[in-house]
């Protein structure tokens, strides 16, 4: 097991925290005027998905989990159960949608997804830095309004649902980011 600063704890790592793996949620690093720094942590217990927060001091040292990743290609979804496939032995393995947390808005059929393993358990899955998702539905923009940068809710191919500009249309492929969810660039 390798340790990591408290101060380098970021959304999506998963810690080894009082003998139970936890993935972090959320991070942030406060330093109050004349105190010493702390981290607070939000957590999700991988067992049971319970939250929690925690406060680590800047100078803890927290261990991180050693990951198995395996690159599996994603199937379909079934209830709260998403299922992936390793395409050379052909098994099939079964995520809930707690465990995949925000990251089920960007999967899509047959993509191929690196699925992370912490002692022969499947507990999450790694998503590239940005994916392509073609847009389904939108309100149609208002011509010559250009004084200002004009956004719209846009639903994508999975169902989420992304702030675009005002023109893009139905059928637009556009790039999001996976981290923030939000809309990069047209592709």
């Amino acid at each position: 097991m390798s340790s990591v600063a408290a101060t380098r704890l970021r959304k999506g790592n998963l810690i080894k925290h009082n003998n139970e793996l936890c993935r972090i949620v959320e991070t942030q690093h406060v330093t109050p005027g004349n105190l010493r720094g702390f981290v607070r942590a939000k957590m999700r217990k991988v067992k049971d998905a319970t939250m929690f927060e925690h406060r680590f001091r800047s100078e803890d040292m927290v261990e991180r989990a050693h990951l198995d990743e395996r690159e599996m290609q994603y199937l379909y979804k079934d209830g709260d159960t998403f299922y992936f496939m390793d395409t050379s032995s052909y098994e099939q393995t079964g995520l809930s949608d707690e465990a995949l947390g925000d990251s089920m808005n960007f999967l899509l059929p047959e993509s191929m997804i690196n699925v992370e393993f912490y002692e022969g358990n499947p507990v999450g899955i790694e998503l590239p830095p940005t994916v392509d998702l073609k847009v389904v539905d939108t309100v149609p923009g208002i011509k010559g309004a250009t004084a200002n940068a004009q956004t719209k809710p846009a639903t994508l191919e999975t169902g989420y649902v992304v702030t675009v500009p005002a023109f893009v249309e139905v059928g637009t492929v556009v790039r999001i980011n996976t981290e923030t969810g939000e809309y990069l660039s047209r592709v």
